[in-house]
């Protein structure tokens, strides 16, 4: 195969991969803006509706970790053709579900699918473009699309569900799903992690895959309760618990899940630790500002889909424009610099009042946090992801999309109970002035856990080594960055 065609090949895979992706990211955000249809529809109680969207996180994240190690070692075109399967199964039961069970059942399955598809099409985009400027801009490519989804979920939803119905924010998957399985077969080569061996880790797989789940569902328990509540603190400590036995296992398994060499690397330990604040800012600010956006100034889900569309467009553009920097002047700097932006993107949202302007007091805060946020999705990625042998493009996948998983959790949930409790806490004004009041502390949270970010990113990211067992040396690429 020549030069331009298999130029070609790769481009392909990296549209097909990020198609994909894109599915999976918009059908976290459109089920959100139909959540009032759907507990109409089904008789969903006031507290049962957000388990549509629970389920599907719980299961997403708790299972990344095992997608990963899965394409690693059954093969990631395999890995990837069954989660993108098992996606398109859980819309179509999800759009026909005729109960309640049925939906929360159908969106755990549709969780559980993305945890297949994601690492897989990660680790398949690492392992097609060359370590370097190709893989940062198809990184970029990956990070843009990804982050449009989310926003381009809400106003999807808001239009599908308007005009077409609920049930059409999940049968709109089926076509993506088809299309995508049709050209799998002739786009992707199969390959798989070489690891000496064929082992699978079931304990240190069930250890994991239990206590993420159980770290998610006591997050988003405590948000939606109290941090403080016995079933809160049972959840978070049992989750606890189970993530440490993971970690004895890993140790001393021959064939472990995770191997805990990855762990060594500084860099890698360093972006993933980042990563928890990126997804906590990313998933905060974006749940925050809807409930600023409709619960203050009144907007409706189709006008907040609209003004999302400014923080959409920056961090596509910049999504794409942070990887050019990343190669001239380093991941670090360039990764810093996103979280300090976003910081201040954020603390413009804290000055936010109850009778908000939209292109006064919204638009200027939703483009600076779009393009610290686009600064910083794929700058991150990289760091996470580089040195990283074939053999473990995987796991290093799943772990960076976990870490994501996990910050967004803990930024939901903390800022929920945040908000929720300054609001409560001040009586003797309009409901409106106590909501926004409740924003404004979490607000100034969020630009404090973006600038820890920033400060862990300078601290941590400069001239990283990959350390490997002695029997591995040979796939382990060593790296050295601009610092």
């Amino acid at each position: 195969m020549g030069f331009a065609s298999d130029q070609t090949r790769r481009w392909l895979v990296l549209a097909l991969t990020v198609t994909a992706q894109f599915m999976v990211i918009l059908d976290v955000a459109v089920v959100v803006v139909a959540l009032p249809e759907i507990k109409n529809d089904l008789g969903f109680s006031q507290e049962g509706v957000q388990w549509v969207v629970t389920a599907y996180s719980i299961l997403f994240a708790g299972t990344l970790l095992l997608g990963g190690r899965l394409a690693d070692l059954l093969g990631r075109r395999r890995v990837f053709a069954a989660g993108v399967a098992v996606f398109a199964v859980g819309s179509l039961l999800s759009g026909i579900a005729w109960s309640e069970a049925a939906l929360v059942g159908a969106r755990a399955l549709h969780g559980f699918g993305g945890a297949l598809l994601s690492p897989a099409a990660l680790s398949i985009i690492i392992t097609t473009f060359p370590e370097g400027r190709e893989r940062n801009r198809a990184l970029g490519i990956w990070g843009g699309a990804a982050a449009a989804g989310g926003s381009a979920g809400v106003l999807l939803g808001g239009l599908l569900t308007s005009y077409a119905g609920w049930p059409w924010i999940f049968y709109i998957n089926l076509p993506v799903a088809i299309v995508t399985l049709a050209a799998t077969p002739f786009l992707l080569a199969e390959s798989r992690g070489f690891l000496g061996h064929r082992h699978f880790d079931l304990a240190g797989a069930a250890t994991v895959t239990a206590g993420l789940m159980t770290l998610v569902y006591g997050l988003t328990y405590a948000g939606e309760h109290a941090w403080g509540d016995a079933q809160s603190i049972a959840l978070l400590a049992g989750s606890a618990v189970l993530l440490a036995a993971f970690f004895v296992i890993e140790s001393r398994s021959k064939a472990p899940l995770l191997p805990l060499r990855l762990l060594r690397s500084r860099v890698l330990s360093a972006a993933n630790a980042t990563m928890i604040g990126v997804g906590a800012l990313a998933f905060g600010n974006f749940f925050l500002v809807t409930l600023y956006l409709q619960d203050v100034l009144g907007y409706s889900a189709i006008e907040t889909g609209v003004a999302f569309i400014a923080i959409t467009l920056s961090i596509g553009i910049f999504s794409n424009i942070g990887p050019v920097l990343a190669s001239r002047y380093g991941v670090r700097r360039v990764l810093s610099t996103g979280m300090a932006l976003s910081a201040l993107g954020v603390l413009l949202y804290a000055r936010m009042p109850v009778g908000g302007h939209y292109f006064w007091d919204v638009f200027p805060a939703l483009i600076v946090t779009g393009v610290g946020l686009g600064l910083t999705f794929v700058p991150v990625t990289i760091a996470a992801l580089q040195g990283v042998s074939p053999a473990d493009a995987g796991i290093a996948s799943g772990l960076i999309n976990t870490t994501r998983q996990i910050g967004g959790a803990v930024g939901i949930a903390a800022m929920t109970t945040i908000a929720a409790t300054v609001a409560a806490n001040d009586t003797g004004v309009a409901r409106t002035e106590a909501l926004t009041h409740g924003f404004h502390a979490a607000f100034y949270v969020l630009a404090g856990i973006a600038l820890l970010g920033a400060l862990t990113a300078a601290a941590f990211l400069g001239r990283p080594r990959v350390e490997a067992e002695p029997d591995q040396l040979d796939d382990v690429v060593i790296l050295e960055e601009a610092a």
